[in-house]
């Protein structure tokens, strides 16, 4: 810690930089770069609270392609905020010497940032399980577009030709849509799959350092417990020496006296004899 730093802390400042009118601010890049951060946390909510709501429709009699489209469109846009956000908070973590106002916000962010990004995870496992529901219901109505078995006789004869022609009849591009959708969903599963994937590996990597930091942060504090304690001991070392020492001197001062009373009787019983 350099000087300036510990005449803040001692002033109640905080920490930061002077300015010419004597005022103190944090350094300007690091409060630019939180601030930003702080302000796409705050988006990022937003985006969660809308999915939050829009998933939970999902498999209902609500469910529309307009829902998972929108559903699809913010968990890409969230997906890409959150490692910009990462990346930010890995440089924000690793910033030089930071002041204790900026530790402080080092530790908020973080923690508002894991627990963002694991409320959001857990919505992206919520879609993929829903989106393939939805692809596994699909698909069974498309195997199952075949005619029952009839009554046999005539008339189930004729009821089973009637089907058939139906089933030939039936459009051929409904079924082709019916299979676009479900490339389309599964192909939706994919990305945001890998998106999770992703978001994996960037919270393991902002964990790790914040862990890092913990330990440094840890290191520093058992060193300053131990030179408390040092000094703690050392004064209890010069106390007990400055006693052990008046002590000694007040024992000092009792021979003497005792030395002085024996030869004052020596000198009378010399002088009167």
């Amino acid at each position: 810690m350099s000087f300036d730093q510990l005449s803040s802390i001692e002033s109640g400042s905080g920490g930061g930089r002077r300015q010419n009118n004597g005022a103190y601010s944090d350094d300007p890049e690091f409060s630019r770069l939180s601030q930003g951060l702080m302000n796409k946390l705050f988006h990022l909510q937003g985006n969660i609270s809308k999915l939050r709501t829009d998933i939970g429709l999902l498999g209902t009699k609500r469910d529309n392609p307009r829902l998972r489209e929108r559903v699809h469109v913010v968990i890409e846009e969230s997906t890409e905020q959150f490692k910009d956000v990462g990346e930010g908070i890995k440089k924000i973590q690793t910033w030089e010497e930071p002041t204790p106002t900026q530790k402080y916000s080092q530790q908020k962010l973080s923690r508002e940032f894991k627990s963002a990004l694991g409320e959001f995870q857990s919505l992206q496992r919520t879609a993929i399980e829903k989106q393939r529901a939805s692809v596994t219901a699909a698909k069974a109505a498309l195997d199952h577009e075949t005619p029952e078995s009839a009554p046999s006789g005539v008339e189930g004869e004729q009821l089973q030709l009637q089907q058939q022609e139906q089933v030939h009849l039936a459009p051929q591009d409904e079924v082709d849509f019916q299979e676009a959708l479900i490339t389309e969903r599964e192909e939706e599963i994919r990305q945001i799959e890998e998106g999770v994937g992703d978001l994996n590996v960037l919270f393991q990597q902002v964990a790790q350092i914040v862990s890092e930091q913990g330990e440094v942060l840890e290191t520093i504090e058992s060193n300053a417990v131990n030179i408390r304690d040092d000094t703690r001991g050392a004064d209890y070392e010069l106390r007990s020496a400055a006693r052990y020492q008046k002590n000694a001197r007040s024992k000092a001062c009792c021979l003497l006296l005792v030395l002085a009373i024996i030869m004052a009787i020596v000198l009378l019983a010399v002088f009167l004899g």
